[in-house]
């Protein structure tokens, strides 16, 4: 009978498991809806935002403060962007973005974490969680950003990141996230930041400016404000992936736990009614063994 009881309360604890992941599957789906609908209109804004700054790179060469943002030196010292998530529970979610972080740590910027050169700038809890025992430089002052997701939040952070570029303290900027594809997809990402970039579209989305458009204010005075601007769109964009991705993730991890419950709670069953019907038939045996020594 004390077997029963066990296997009992092990189903009563399954069961209970069980409501708690469907749960927080549920509120993941409803969460990934709106995550999902506010990355997809992203996208196109900042591809734009992109498309832009290419239409207007050539009078960077007219601007010397321009040029800063666009100047390529000698990489000594490095800001990481580290955007994970506040909880667990999301399958290998923050393992990957914990795991690529190193990766750059070993391979591209060895020298520079060798000499103490690499500060990380964290963006949710789990990546500060594993890094807090290492010897590298944090900054944590964004790292509880998701707790009230706003984008006014994150374009401090980006004007925090373009402050430290501007003042030398640091010659590249690259961030680390999940880009959301789908539900069951995130794909990893490494961008640079600072200095900007001019990725190339195809020259049927590209749509350049001609000569003859007159600018008002002048292409070195939009610029001035466009590239802050794409900077932080940028850092924002990366959050709003990681976002959407952390609920997708999370979705498919409880969905995969309560499958598994489900099975457990079979197995469970299974044995609980074979040991119920063994201890039955043992008493049956029990009471006709009494009843045959009676007669005798």
């Amino acid at each position: 009978m004390a077997n029963l009881k066990e296997v009992r309360k092990r189903i009563n604890s399954t069961i209970s498991t069980q409501q708690i992941t469907k749960a927080m599957k549920l509120v993941s789906a409803t969460k990934l809806r709106k995550a999902q609908q506010s990355i997809m209109r992203m996208r196109p804004y900042a591809e734009k935002l992109q498309n832009m700054l290419i239409n207007l790179s050539g009078s960077v060469d007219d601007n010397a403060q321009l040029q800063t943002y666009f100047k390529h030196l000698d990489v000594e010292k490095v800001l990481l962007v580290v955007v994970s998530s506040d909880r667990g529970l999301c399958g290998g979610f923050n393992a990957n973005v914990v795991k690529t972080t190193r990766t750059l740590l070993a391979t591209s910027y060895k020298n520079q974490a060798a000499k103490g050169n690499v500060s990380i700038l964290f963006i949710g809890k789990k990546a500060n969680d594993f890094f807090k025992k290492t010897e590298i430089g944090f900054n944590r002052d964004f790292m509880g950003l998701f707790q009230s997701f706003e984008a006014d939040k994150v374009f401090e952070a980006g004007q925090y990141i373009i402050d430290e570029f501007l003042k030398g303290n640091v010659q590249e900027v690259r961030v680390v996230y999940n880009q959301f594809k789908n539900a069951a997809t995130q794909i990893m990402k490494v961008e640079k930041m600072l200095p900007v970039e001019l990725e190339r579209f195809d020259e049927k989305e590209a749509t350049p400016f001609q000569a003859d458009y007159i600018f008002e204010p002048s292409k070195a005075e939009i610029l001035n404000d466009l590239v802050p601007r794409a900077v932080k769109t940028q850092l924002y964009k990366a959050c709003l992936d990681s976002f959407a991705s952390e609920h997708g993730a999370r979705m498919v991890a409880m969905d995969k736990a309560t499958e598994n419950a489900g099975e457990l709670l079979d197995h469970l069953r299974l044995e609980y009614n074979k040991a119920r019907q063994a201890a039955i038939t043992n008493e049956i045996s029990e009471i006709v063994g009494g009843a045959a020594v009676l007669e005798a």
